[in-house]
């Protein structure tokens, strides 16, 4: 049998869009088999040590990481980006220490500095707190999802690229999602 990891999840840490309770959640996994599970709640890491206590009681391995707000150009500019509402989302999972320091840095520097409706980073820091971390390019609201929405192709490869380059070594992911939207 293939083992099937969650690796884009919200919590009801996910402020005014996530509903189920971490330990729900955690006793779900495990009554599925599941060994593995991460939390990647918007824009903040509030319920990051909850997630981990709950899930290593329950034999899981914890994953734990971020569904953030991108403004790629420049994560203190407030000029709309092409979404329209000034932020793409971009999900990070810290693979060891360093990331998991890496996803709190970011995290704290999207709220002392990037606050802008929401909590957001941009490319150069990206660039800058890489380490340890893998990336998926999100869901619809991602924004190589949003380019090909729009029918930039060149724009979406243009930027897998860039998330690849920075992501090196096999570390970014372009992510699927099927729940049954025309989109």
């Amino acid at each position: 049998m293939i083992e099937f990891v969650h690796l884009h999840n919200h919590t009801d840490f996910s402020l005014l869009d996530g509903a189920a309770p971490i330990e729900r959640y955690v006793a779900k996994a495990k009554e599925f088999g599941m060994q593995h599970l991460a939390i990647t709640d918007h824009g903040n890491m509030f319920g990051a040590l909850e997630f981990y206590f709950a899930c290593r009681k329950n034999g899981i391995n914890p994953i734990i990481g971020c569904e953030f707000y991108t403004n790629p150009p420049s994560h203190t500019d407030r000029t709309p980006v092409a979404s329209g509402k000034g932020y793409y989302h971009l999900i990070l999972l810290a693979m060891n220490e360093q990331g998991y320091k890496n996803l709190m840095i970011l995290n704290s520097i999207s709220y002392i500095e990037g606050y802008y409706y929401r909590p957001r980073i941009s490319d150069e820091l990206l660039k800058q707190y890489n380490e340890g971390l893998i990336c998926l390019s999100s869901c619809l609201a991602g924004e190589i999802p949003q380019l090909i929405l729009a029918n930039d192709y060149e724009g979406a490869k243009e930027r897998a690229l860039f998330y690849n380059s920075v992501f090196d070594d096999g570390r970014y992911y372009l992510e699927i999602q099927d729940h049954g939207l025309e989109e």
